[in-house]
């Protein structure tokens, strides 16, 4: 079976199918491998600062409620009632 095709079968074949030109063109803005590697540890320093800022939080809370149960006693000992 010989498949003979014109000029305008094969025209009407290009505007149907990609070319490489078409598909270079259409990959060419794609995420790589490097650029997900980039975004991976971006996140992770990020990930990183927010686990050390709420560790520091943590231990701040605790430094103030150490420094209001010592002006509590304080006061206490002195006579002298605290307002909030």
């Amino acid at each position: 079976m010989t498949m003979n095709l014109t000029p305008e079968d094969i025209q009407k074949l290009i505007e149907v199918f990609a070319t490489k030109d078409d598909l270079k063109e259409a990959t060419k803005d794609l995420a790589t491998k490097s650029d997900f590697n980039e975004l991976m540890t971006a996140i992770d320093a990020y990930a990183k600062k927010a686990d050390t800022y709420f560790q520091e939080m943590v231990m701040l809370s605790r430094k103030v409620d150490r420094h209001e149960k010592w002006l509590l006693q304080l006061a206490e000992k002195l006579g002298i009632k605290l307002e909030y």
